[in-house]
């Protein structure tokens, strides 16, 4: 499994690279797509992303025009992160890039293997996320 896992990151972090996006791109965005603006902090807890490089990412979506940061109007020593119509055409073209890749590393599985190993995968996340949330 670590080995697989392994490639994976490597396949993924390839094409991300081949596009000129990083995994925390594509984290700060699909975050912001699927849940709303947020504050850098909250971003940074949803996508996973610790505090030391959630800014240097959100600056570098900044400057692309992917994303805008402006003052939160509640409280003006935070940002809100929102995603901007090009970063939700970026976005867009990452999954597709997301899913070839996908494809290229489930290649010897029939479809419905492809659809078991997701299953299974899922059901592994799903209890380790509740265990996780289960520690003091």
């Amino acid at each position: 499994m670590t080995q697989t896992a392994a490639h994976a990151g490597r396949l993924v972090a390839d094409g991300f690279a081949r596009a000129g996006a990083r995994g925390y791109h594509y984290r700060v965005l699909a975050s912001l797509d699927e849940f709303g603006p947020a504050s850098q902090a909250a971003l940074g807890r949803r996508s996973g992303i610790h505090v030391s490089d959630i800014v240097a990412t959100i600056n570098e979506l900044a400057q692309t025009g992917l994303v805008e940061r402006t003052p939160d109007h509640a409280d003006r020593r935070r940002n809100v992160i929102t995603v901007t119509p090009a970063g939700r055409q970026r976005l867009r073209w990452l999954d597709e890039q997301v899913l070839d890749i996908q494809n290229d590393l489930l290649a010897p599985l029939s479809e419905n293997e492809r659809t078991e190993l997701r299953r299974l995968l899922g059901r592994l996340l799903s209890h380790h996320r509740a265990e996780a949330k289960q520690e003091p």
